[in-house]
């Protein structure tokens, strides 16, 4: 694989940053310890133009090129938060904090844009500006939307934006992109359904919320089954069901219900949700109870910009040799959509073996990936502003 050969001779050591970022995980925005570990690193390469505190706890760098003729800015971000998960690896780097980790692989995301950051200030083979974004909250806490609202894009002047994400089951070092929709919208919904208690040996004395609510569950299958084009994409799951009664022989008042909504077009998305509202409703009605709804707009498609897809996918190349330009979209969500709706630029996925998926307790980010992440964040900035003979 033609990396880059000063990511060969750096590899041990950004594993060893890694590592010790996969030891002491933090969630959400409070990521203080790892972003002051980030700033630590990019001081030590030389970069001065380092802003802290951006949506919250983020960290932008700023490394210039040898010139600067053509005026072009590019950005690069990795996520830096964990995931409330116990780790169950057992190995010798696992997690030192009881119930966090890195589940998702956003150390090694850390760790290769730390080392093309490196690179960069080493070399600043490039003409322009490299704008290096290290984000808080991407699982579930919309960090990357926190950044955009404190000005990401305009204080930085970013004119294209690129990210990219491990991807177990793709072979290490090889790269997977589509142009358009990559990653769904994710929204949520809590129900409450409220029926009458009574006692199980008279259930036609109560009103049985549980009834209702197991015809909810089934009823919700329809919309992907026989409302959505079949070619659309959309995934509705029941993830959670509790009712206000322990007992063998009780009759409860109350089920509760939450789930998610996943989906890839927005007319569809604003469809699904109508549907949702309406169906949950209606078969409460049918069965004598009230239902209480709450649904929650969250992350938005991710959507990759074809011409900018097209660099990723270009850059990826003179990494690996290969590339799968058409990967089947994928229902998780990522708040690099955020970043999308506001600058053009496209995110991409590099391997990480077989092993256990994202967010499983098991799961392990591949160190091997490091020198083709490192390298195709590297690439994007050479390839897209390179510098003028």
């Amino acid at each position: 694989m033609p990396i880059k050969n000063r990511f060969a001779e750096t590899h041990a050591e950004i594993t060893g940053w890694r590592r010790h970022l996969h030891m002491h995980p933090e969630l959400g925005f409070d990521v203080y310890n790892t972003a002051e570990f980030v700033e630590d690193r990019l001081r030590e390469f030389g970069i001065t133009d380092i802003t802290t505190g951006v949506g919250q706890t983020g960290v932008v760098a700023v490394i210039k090129g040898r010139t600067n003729a053509r005026g072009r800015v590019i950005g690069l971000r990795a996520d830096m938060d964990a995931l409330p998960i116990h780790e169950a690896t057992g190995l010798e780097y696992a997690s030192t904090v009881s119930g966090k980790m890195h589940a998702c692989g956003h150390d090694g995301h850390t760790a290769m844009l730390l080392g093309a950051a490196q690179y960069l200030a080493e070399t600043r083979n490039f003409d322009g500006t490299a704008v290096l974004i290290f984000q808080p909250a991407e699982e579930g806490g919309g960090g990357g939307l926190e950044m955009c609202r404190d000005g990401l894009m305009h204080r930085w002047g970013i004119q294209e934006i690129y990210g990219m994400h491990n991807m177990p089951g793709l072979p290490v070092g090889e790269f997977a992109i589509r142009s358009g929709a990559l990653m769904a919208a994710a929204d949520e919904f809590s129900l409450k359904i409220t029926g009458r208690r009574g006692h199980a040996a008279a259930p036609h004395e109560a009103i049985d919320p549980n009834i209702a609510a197991a015809h909810i569950i089934l009823a919700l299958q329809s919309v992907a089954s026989r409302v959505v084009d079949p070619l659309g994409n959309v995934v509705v799951s029941v993830c959670g069901l509790h009712s206000d009664t322990e007992s063998h022989n009780v009759i409860p008042q109350v089920v509760r219900m939450r789930g998610t909504v996943r989906t890839l077009d927005s007319e569809v998305r604003d469809m699904v949700e109508v549907k949702v509202k309406k169906l949950v409703s209606m078969t409460a009605q049918a069965h004598d109870c009230v239902a209480e709804i709450i649904y929650e707009r969250g992350y938005p498609v991710t959507v990759n910009a074809e011409q900018n897809t097209g660099y990723a996918a270009k850059a990826a190349l003179a990494v690996a040799g290969s590339v799968d330009t058409d990967t089947p979209p994928i229902m998780a969500a990522e708040d690099f959509s955020y970043m999308l709706k506001e600058c053009p630029g496209a995110y991409i996925m590099v391997g990480n073996s077989d092993g256990a998926t994202v967010h499983h307790p098991e799961y392990n980010f591949d160190d091997d990936a490091i020198p083709a992440g490192c390298s195709w964040y590297a690439e994007m900035v050479e390839s897209r502003m390179p510098l003028l003979i």
